[in-house]
């Protein structure tokens, strides 16, 4: 009888070893992990003139890439051509141009182009290879002018802070040939692309330049121009993006980093007066 209920009682030993090693938890394979993601640099693509244009926006290349954002500069030889390639979806953004011409090209194109921030100045002036000072221009002397609407009536008011015309009262910046109401010299104005004018001083007397033209002409403006248009101009330099993108995050960066500290003291260090920061 002992014997039997030994038996019995190493049975139940043995069966619970069994059963304590079926209930045993498997340890769970450890879960395979994805590789970590590389977070491509977002790219803005911006259309500018060379001078002073693309240089301001070569300085903010390194600001911008700190922030994850690639800049892109397309240099244009012909500004005429940046606002139809910001409406066409070609650039995310241009920076060529002041407000008045923006106005000008909405007006007459049809198009919602909006400027998000205003970035420096580049006065106008006037110059020449023939003479020293505004007061030797001769009469009959010949002109040169810029041939688009807003930098045309900009130019002949500047003719008339140096008082070479006289236009129609309230004229601004629409102002045309047929504003001008007096011209004592008898001086013959010739409309050109404004790229055109520094060359166009070998045979102009004088020609009205921008400054950013000025300067790729090497010229400089602060001592070349007989005449300079007022720093504080109304004329003040944009950056302009389609409307459905003035409130894009990445434009806010680009906007700050042209109008951080670094860009003003390359405007002022740089150009000396002949482009001015507007912020």
């Amino acid at each position: 009888m002992k014997r039997m209920i030994l038996l019995l009682a190493s049975l139940l030993l043995v069966g619970s070893l069994f059963a304590g090693c079926g209930q045993e938890e498997e340890t769970p394979a450890p879960e395979a992990t994805t590789p970590t993601e590389t977070t491509e640099p977002v790219k803005l693509v911006v259309g500018a003139t060379a001078q002073p244009h693309a240089e301001i926006l070569e300085v903010v290349q390194p600001i911008l890439a700190e922030e994850g954002i690639e800049l892109e500069i397309q240099t244009f030889t012909d500004y005429v051509q940046l606002n139809p390639a910001l409406n066409e979806g070609q650039i995310d953004a241009n920076f060529f141009q002041h407000i008045p011409y923006l106005e000008d090209y909405n007006a007459n194109n049809g198009t919602d182009l909006t400027w998000v921030a205003q970035i420096h100045n580049e006065p106008m002036g006037i110059y020449s290879q023939k003479i020293t000072d505004i007061a030797e221009l001769a009469d009959g002397a010949t002109v040169g002018i810029p041939n688009d609407t807003t930098n045309c009536g900009r130019a002949l008011m500047v003719l008339e802070s140096a008082g070479l015309i006289t236009l129609t009262e309230g004229a601004g910046v629409s102002a045309t040939e047929a504003d001008i109401v007096e011209n004592p010299k008898n001086l013959t104005i010739q409309q050109m692309d404004a790229a055109m004018l520094p060359r166009a001083l070998e045979d102009m007397d004088i020609c009205v330049i921008n400054s950013n033209y000025a300067i790729e002409g090497g010229l400089n403006p602060v001592e070349d121009a007989l005449v300079m248009e007022p720093s504080d101009s109304p004329y003040g330099n944009v950056l302009v993006v389609r409307a459905e993108d003035q409130d894009d995050e990445n434009i806010a960066k680009l906007v700050q980093a042209l109008q951080s500290d670094t860009v003003r003291t390359f405007i002022e260090e740089t150009y000396q007066g002949s482009c001015v920061p507007c912020f």
